[in-house]
C-alpha cells in the first residue's frame, strides 16, 4: 500500500476535523505539532516515532490540477481541499492508520480518498488501538524516511511524484543540513518536471528499485549502491533503464523547452510574470491557468498576487510552479525570482508538450505576427524573443526540442537528449561583448536584431544537431572556453 494518502474534501478541514481524524489512533493518542511553523500534525507511538503526518490543507481552485497529478480517475468538478496524510515507512499499521485518518476527514467534510484502496475495509469507522502518545514531537526533519549525516531519503510509492509542499519542506531541510536529497520509488513511477528539476543536480538523486533488490538512478541510469550513508553511483548502466518503455512509444511526441532570464529595475509598479505570460500566449494561445509555491498549483493566474507573494519574501528568492489549462496543450513552467544588485531577475524554465502533426492553437502576437507553426511552434521563437527583449528586459534565452512524453512527465528510462534550436542574447550583454563582434558568429545564418535599433539584442538560429554550433557560438561570445560561455549564457536558470 502507498505510504501517501490524500483526502480530497469539499469543505476545509478545520482544526477540529483534523483532531477528529487524528484521534483515529485511539483514546490514548497524543496530538503533536511539528516545529515547521505549525504546518504539520503528527501521531507518534510510545517511543516517539512518527506514525502518521498530516499536512496543512491546500485549496486547489484550478480545474484539471488534481487529475494531472493523481490521474483521470481522481478528477473533480470544482474547487477541492487537498490534505496529504503520510504514513511512516516500515511501521506496522501506519498505512492503515493513514487511510483511516483520510477516510474520516472525507466522511466528515464530504469528498473522497486517493487512492481509493487506502480506505480500510471497515470504511475507517472501527477504532484503532495500540497507539499511545509521545512525550515530544517527532524529529525536526520533516517527512524523511532515512536520515544520515550525508543524505535525507524519502520513499515514494505513487504514480507521479510531484513537488508537493511537504516534499519541498524536506528538500529545504536537507539543503539546510548540508545533506543530499534522494527520493526512492518502485519501477514504473514518473516525476513531474518541477521534481525532476530539483533532482537533476548531484548529490540529489532519483533512486529507482529494479525489482530484484537493486537500485539505479532514474535520470542517469547508473546502478546505485548504498555507501557511506547515501546512494552512490557505480558507473555501470542498469538494464532496467535501457530496457524501459520502448522509444517508439514517444516517437511521435516531443517537447519544446525554453530557458530564459529577464532582468528589470526594481520598481513599486513592477508586475512580475509578464515574460512568462507572453511566452504562454504565443505558444498556447492563452494565459497560464494558475500558479503556486508547490504542486498542486492551487491559485488562479494573477500577476499581481504573484508579485505580492514575491515582495513578502524579499530579499529571499522565490520559486514558483506555473501550469496551463487542462483543455489546452500540456504546458508547465517553473519561475525563480531573485533580487540582485542589477534589478529583479526572473529565471524561467518552460515546457510545452506536443505530438507530431498536432496544431498549437495560438493567437496572433501583440505585434501582429502570425500564430505558432502548426507543426511545432518554433516559427514563433524569433517574435517571442523580440517581445521579451523589447518589453521584459531579456538577458538570455535558449530554445530546445526533444523527443519525450507529450504529457511532460519523466519516466525512469533512457530518453533522447534535447537539441538546441536557437539562442538569444539581451541588449546589455550584446553591448558588453560589442555589436560588431556579436554580429559575426561562426554560424551559417545571420543573427536577427531584437528590440531598439540603437541598442539591440540578437537572436541566433542554430542548425540541426546544433550542440557543436551552440558551443562554438558560446566560445565566440564569451571567450575561448565553451563550457564557461554555456554557463554564463544560461542565465543561471
Amino acid at each position: 500500500m502507498t505510504t501517501d494518502v490524500i483526502a480530497l474534501t469539499e469543505r476545509m478541514p478545520d482544526p477540529w476535523s483534523l483532531v477528529a481524524g487524528l484521534m483515529a489512533g485511539g483514546p490514548q493518542t497524543l496530538l503533536s505539532v511539528d516545529r515547521a511553523e505549525g504546518a504539520l500534525l503528527q501521531l507518534c507511538d510510545e517511543q516517539g516515532r512518527p506514525l502518521v503526518s498530516v499536512e496543512a490543507p491546500l485549496l486547489v481552485r484550478l480545474p484539471g490540477e488534481v487529475a494531472r497529478l493523481l490521474g483521470p480517475e481522481a478528477a473533480v468538478g470544482g474547487p477541492v481541499w487537498w490534505t496529504e496524510v503520510r504514513a511512516a515507512t516500515g511501521v506496522e499499521r501506519a498505512p492503515q492508520l493513514a487511510g483511516t485518518v483520510a477516510a474520516r476527514l472525507a466522511g466528515r467534510l464530504g469528498g473522497a480518498v486517493w487512492p481509493p484502496d487506502a480506505v480500510p475495509a471497515d470504511g475507517g469507522e472501527a477504532p484503532v488501538t495500540g497507539v499511545v502518545g509521545a512525550a515530544a514531537p517527532a524529529a525536526a526533519q520533516p517527512a524523511v524516511d532515512v536520515l544520515t549525516d550525508r543524505a535525507a531519503v524519502v520513499i515514494q510509492d505513487r504514480p507521479l511524484v510531484a513537488m508537493t509542499a511537504w516534499l519541498a519542506d524536506a528538500l529545504r531541510a536537507a539543503r539546510a543540513g548540508g545533506r543530499a536529497f534522494q527520493i526512492v520509488t518502485p519501477p514504473g513511477v514518473r516525476l513531474s518536471l518541477p521534481t525532476r528539476a530539483v533532482l537533476a543536480g548531484l548529490p540529489n538523486r532519483w533512486v529507482v528499485q529494479d525489482g530484484a533488490g537493486g537500485y539505479y538512478d532514474g535520470l542517469s541510469g547508473s546502478v546505485l549502491r548504498w555507501q557511506d550513508g547515501q546512494f552512490a553511483a557505480t558507473g555501470t548502466p542498469a538494464p532496467g533503464f535501457l530496457d524501459g518503455v520502448p522509444r517508439a512509444a514517444v516517437s511521435e511526441e516531443h517537447q519544446l523547452l525554453l530557458t530564459f532570464t529577464t532582468r528589470r529595475p526594481a520598481d513599486r509598479e513592477l508586475l512580475l510574470g509578464g515574460g512568462l505570460a507572453a511566452v504562454w500566449r504565443r505558444l498556447t494561445g492563452t494565459e497560464p491557468a494558475g500558479w503556486g509555491t508547490c504542486e498542486p498549483a492551487a491559485l488562479p493566474w494573477s500577476r499581481r498576487e504573484l508579485t505580492e507573494r514575491v515582495r513578502a519574501r524579499a530579499p529571499q528568492s522565490t520559486w514558483l510552479v506555473v501550469v496551463g489549462h487542462p483543455e489546452g496543450p500540456p504546458a508547465i513552467a517553473t519561475l525563480r525570482v531573485r533580487i540582485t544588485t542589477g534589478g529583479v531577475e526572473e529565471e524561467v524554465t518552460f515546457a510545452l508538450g506536443q505530438r507530431d502533426g498536432a496544431t498549437v492553437d495560438g493567437a496572433d502576437g501583440p505585434d501582429g505576427a502570425d500564430g505558432p507553426d502548426p507543426a511545432d511552434g518554433t516559427a514563433e521563437l524569433p517574435g517571442l524573443a523580440g517581445e521579451l527583449a523589447a518589453r521584459y528586459g531579456l538577458v538570455s534565452l535558449l530554445a530546445q526540442r526533444r523527443r519525450a512524453r507529450a504529457d511532460l512527465t519523466v519516466p525512469a528510462q533512457l530518453e533522447p537528449g534535447p537539441a538546441p534550436l536557437a539562442f538569444a542574447l539581451g541588449a546589455e550583454d550584446v553591448h558588453r561583448i560589442g555589436l560588431p563582434h556579436a554580429l559575426r558568429p561562426p554560424l551559417p545564418t545571420t543573427p536577427r536584431r531584437l528590440g531598439p535599433a540603437g541598442r539591440p539584442g540578437l537572436y541566433y538560429p542554430l542548425p540541426d544537431g546544433g550542440w557543436p554550433a551552440y558551443q562554438h557560438l558560446m566560445a565566440h561570445l564569451h571567450g575561448a572556453d565553451p563550457a564557461r560561455g554555456a554557463r554564463a549564457s544560461a542565465g543561471g536558470a
